[in-house]
This record gives structure tokens, sequence and C-alpha cells, in this order.
């Protein structure tokens, strides 16, 4: 028990008064500036006609979309029936409970929302957004860390953490910290490094890989993560719902891979922002 590392991290940044900011809210900001920053620079290096405008709109989409859908993720895949006799509080965002998958899901119904409205092929929007979710994912991971939540289960390894509270004062796996590195760091490392080949990779290269390397990541490291409580082991007591969702994820990579390895669509911008960048006078 001496080695144990102790969790006692304070999940609020700062607080004035009744306003109250906390550590997992300046990381969606984070993780969301990060992602524009990211996909405004890779569309630049790409030359696909991704102007501010654009940029705006795909946020705006993106936002929209990561928050409804993380929750009614959370709600009809972890809340086990719960929300449905108390639906008001799936309104109730301040106590927590998202998910990725749903998250996901509402991402991409973002994305082909922000299709339409930039007229910007909707492979190509998903393959600048896989190339940065990983860096939003990575500082979402480290706030369930200061949280205190989503926990790992008992070890005995070294690096065990104590969490206290509902974790129990047993040393667990930090599976956030993991899934902050795997689904995090290498994921945004190896799409950012494909991503400086010019002229760029076929439209769904990006997005599959994502799909597939998350899918693997996720499903290994639920191993050594402890299943929401409310729900537990599923079929046969060692399957988790996180690895039910992602089996899909992989299967779906695989296929949009194929399809991109098939097709070769070039990475596209908008037809008015082309159009304006070829009307531009050299200076």
């Amino acid at each position: 028990m001496l080695n144990d590392i102790y969790q006692n991290l304070d999940p609020i940044a700062f607080a004035a008064g009744p306003f109250v900011v906390r550590w997992y809210g300046l990381a969606y900001v984070v993780g969301f500036a990060l992602a524009a920053f990211i996909i405004y620079a890779v569309a630049r290096r790409w030359k696909i006609g991704m102007n501010e405008d654009n940029l705006l709109t795909l946020m705006v989409c993106a936002i929209v979309g990561v928050v409804l859908g993380g929750r009614l993720g959370y709600v009809l895949f972890y809340g086990d029936g719960y929300y449905f006799s108390h639906p008001m509080e799936i309104l109730a965002f301040n106590q927590g409970g998202m998910s990725f998958h749903g998250g996901l899901v509402g991402l991409l119904a973002g994305g082909a929302v922000a299709a339409k409205l930039t007229r910007i092929p909707f492979l190509t929007l998903a393959d600048l957004g896989a190339i940065a979710a990983p860096m939003g994912l990575f500082f979402g991971r480290c706030a369930n860390f200061v949280n205190g939540e989503l926990w790992g289960a008992p070890t005995d390894w070294p690096i065990g953490v104590v969490f206290g509270g509902a974790a129990g004062m047993m040393p667990r796996h930090p599976s956030q910290l993991y899934e902050a590195v795997l689904e995090g760091l290498v994921i945004f490392i190896v799409l950012f490094a494909l991503s400086r080949k010019l002229p760029p990779r076929p439209q769904g290269t990006f997005v599959g890989a994502f799909l597939v390397l998350y899918g693997i990541f996720r499903f290994l490291i639920e191993f050594v993560r402890e299943p929401d409580v409310q729900l537990g082991y599923l079929w046969g007591g060692w399957l988790t719902m996180g690895q039910v969702l992602s089996v899909p994820l992989i299967i779906g990579g695989i296929l949009v891979l194929i399809y991109a390895a098939k097709r070769k669509l070039p990475q596209q911008g908008s037809r008015e922002a082309q159009q304006g960048s070829r009307e531009t006078p050299a200076s």
C-alpha cells in the first residue's frame, strides 16, 4: 500500500461565486478549439478551398452533434431504462453521462448537415474531422481521470491508482489515461502523419482508419476498464457494452477503407471557395 498512487485532484478548475468551471468543460472547449485549428491547417495543406465560414459551419454542426449524440447515446446504451422512467433527467447534462459511440453518430450526422451547407463532400469533412477528433478524445479522457470517473478494474500493477469514493480504496487501472494515450495521442500521430502526403489520400481513408484504430483500442482497453455499474458484464460475464459497440466501428471502418481504395475520390472543397481561389489575381 505504500506504493499506491492516490487521485486527489479537484474536478473544479476555478470558481467565482456561483460561477463554477470544471476541467471536464474546459476539456471540451480546448478540444473543439484545437480541432478547428487542425482542420483548418490540414485543409490548407490539401488546398481544398475551406474558408472561415465553412470552418465555422462545420464546427457548430460538430458541437451540436457531439453533445446531443453523446447524451442520447448514453441514455440509450448505458441508462439501463432509468431515463425512460425519469425523462426530464435526460437534459441534466450537469450530472454527467456521455457516450463516445453516441457522440460519434451525432458527429457524423452533424457532418452530413455541414456537407449540405458548405457543399464540401461529406467524406472530405469526415476525414478532416477524423484527423482532429483524437486530440479532443485525449483531453476528454484526461478530464475523466481528473473527475475520478470511468476507472479501471482492480490491479496489482505498480501504476495502480486509488480513486476512493465509489471506486473504493483498492488500486485500479488508470484506464482513462490508457485511453488518452491510445485513442488520443497514438491515433492522432498516425492520422496526422498520413495527412502530410500530397496529393492527399482518397476520401474516406482517414475516417476509415480512425474507426478501425479506435474500435481496436477501445475493445482492448475494456478488458482492464470497470464496466458501468448499472450494466455490468454482458453475455458470458466478460463482454462489456463498450466492446459490443466497438465491433461495428471496426467492421464499418474496414468497409470504408475498401470503398476509399476502390473509388479513389480526391479530397475536395466547396466549389465556390475553389472558384474564388482560381479567380484571385496573383499579387
